[in-house]
């Protein structure tokens, strides 16, 4: 299944809500601490659903379509 535009919007302005990486985008945050919560497991959740999509995009080095989507749809 493919995440819907207002998902992928959404996605591209939140940021980290807790931990070491509070305040940072979802997208920016190192490709390491997403693999790790892959393997640790995603919280419940649209952070975790949103942590998910942002490993897949990381993985597969799609990054820049949320960098773009943030730029193209600021937020308002």
């Amino acid at each position: 299944m493919f995440p819907n535009k207002d998902f992928l919007i959404k996605l591209a302005h939140t940021k980290m809500p807790y931990g070491k990486y509070k305040d940072r985008y979802l997208i920016d945050l190192p490709e390491h601490y997403v693999v790790w919560y892959h393997s640790k497991g995603f919280p419940k959740g649209q952070l975790g659903d949103m942590l998910r999509q942002v490993y897949e995009l990381k993985v597969n080095g799609l990054e820049d379509i949320i960098r773009n989507i943030k730029r193209q749809f600021p937020k308002g």
